[in-house]
């Protein structure tokens, strides 16, 4: 199966309003990829709309092969993981408690309750009861337990919108593991920086459309000036021309021993949607 997920011409509207356009993109099984734009673009409609919580209006939206109109509900939930903005907890119960509820939901072994904790690094606290846990913390519980059966697709909004740099990198490295292991990840952001980390594509949504689609490599490359920017012992900082013609001017610094750095300019993917777009994320 080389696209895990299809979509054609998906609109969605609520009432007279429309909020997805003729939206069109799939994903390759095995990829991760980021759906990126500002809140009220279209994000988190698009995530219910794959993870079977919304009806779209119309186009044609097909994930496994199967349209997700056609699909059985238990079977597909099964089949993928989700981490959204309305998923509970039991705030009762301790983490690992919650986290075995789902393990015989999922016929899982209890002993994967342990990994996934390690994963979101919060197995020392596996004893706290949710509701005496931060709001970050049960985000990580939240995807903790969305990771407990392995699923084929990874649903993910905002995964890390809660979390300080610390637990977002333990995260990230968390995401990457469960990509090698063969898990297809769609990923919902506005934080461009974890598109760049993460995503092997992303698409930029803006108003209900899609803008752009590619990797976050070649949309740079597309959008680069094509200048590089020297810095000089003097602390001076140069700009020359990246088509060949500043080769010998930057051997000239190095061989002076003048040389500390080096910058190729190139913008980063939260410059590209502003120029795109002409709006802040």
């Amino acid at each position: 199966m080389e696209h895990i997920i299809e979509v054609e011409n998906l609109t969605k509207a609520f009432s007279n309003k429309i909020v997805l356009k003729d939206v069109n993109f799939s994903v390759k099984k095995g990829e991760t990829f980021g759906f990126l734009g500002p809140s009220g673009s279209g994000k988190t409609t698009t995530i219910k709309i794959l993870t079977s919580q919304l009806l779209h209006t119309k186009g044609d939206v097909k994930v496994f092969s199967e349209p997700i109109k056609k699909q059985n509900k238990h079977t597909y939930m099964k089949k993928i993981g989700v981490l959204t903005d309305n998923t509970t907890l039991y705030e009762r119960l301790t983490i690992y408690d919650n986290l075995l509820m789902y393990c015989r939901l999922y016929n899982v072994n209890k002993k994967r309750i342990e990994e996934v904790l390690e994963d979101v690094n919060l197995l020392n606290a596996k004893k706290t009861i949710i509701q005496r846990l931060s709001k970050g913390m049960k985000q990580r519980v939240t995807l903790a337990r969305a990771l407990l059966h392995k699923p084929a697709i990874l649903f993910l909004d905002e995964p890390t919108s809660a979390l300080d740099p610390v637990n977002t990198k333990h995260i990230y490295e968390g995401l990457k593991k469960l990509n090698k292991e063969g898990t297809t990840i769609f990923l919902t952001t506005h934080d461009m920086h974890e598109a760049e980390e993460i995503c092997d594509r992303v698409a930029f949504l803006h108003n209900g459309e899609i803008k752009l689609l590619d990797t976050p490599h070649n949309l740079r490359l597309r959008y680069s000036e094509g200048f590089i920017s020297l810095t000089l012992k003097s602390g001076k900082v140069l700009t020359i021309s990246n088509d060949g013609k500043g080769a010998d001017k930057i051997s000239d610094y190095m061989t002076r021993g003048e040389l500390v750095s080096i910058h190729s300019n190139e913008p980063t993917l939260g410059d590209i949607f502003v120029r795109l777009t002409g709006s802040e994320l």
